[in-house]
């Protein structure tokens, strides 16, 4: 969560910049080859994230859970005794618990996507603004033709 607000923070600095044509200034090119780097490091991080928290909730699905003595116990496998056993505390009902952590890691999950998708899209607009430039107009070269510029485009 630090890297991706760090990443936030560049991302406004790079914002608030007055732009330079073609990266003139060292400064602004490595702010933007920094924010490039860290928002692929942010990217890979969440997806990271959502395959975590896939995995967890593959496995909270397949509880078993039973109350004893206020408390909730939930196991994978029942029938084995080296089974982890997760111990809810001061809880009414097992269903109410399973439930909520359920819900949790599904907004775990859609959050870390949805974020995972802004810095895929970050990381798009960097490469697309660095590596996807054409130039247009033809480049005449003659004693009698005036010298013109190629025009990005």
């Amino acid at each position: 969560m630090v890297k991706v607000s760090v990443v936030a923070i560049l991302g406004l600095i790079l914002l608030c910049l007055p732009y330079q044509t073609d990266e003139r200034t060292s400064g602004q090119f490595a702010l933007k080859l920094l924010y490039f780097l860290l928002s692929a490091l942010s990217l890979i991080i969440c997806v990271l994230a959502v395959a975590f928290a896939a995995h967890h909730y593959t496995q909270i699905i397949k509880y078993t859970c039973k109350m004893a003595d206020d408390s909730c116990q939930c196991t994978l496998d029942p029938s084995d005794p080296l089974s982890r056993t997760f111990l809810y505390r001061d809880v009414g009902d097992c269903d109410a618990v399973t439930t909520t952590i359920k819900l949790f890691v599904l907004l775990q999950m859609s959050l870390n996507l949805l974020l995972a998708l802004v810095c895929l899209a970050a990381c798009f607009i960097m490469w697309k603004h660095r590596y996807q430039v054409f130039y247009a107009g033809m480049w005449l070269q003659g004693s009698s033709a005036p010298e013109t510029p190629q025009q990005k485009v």
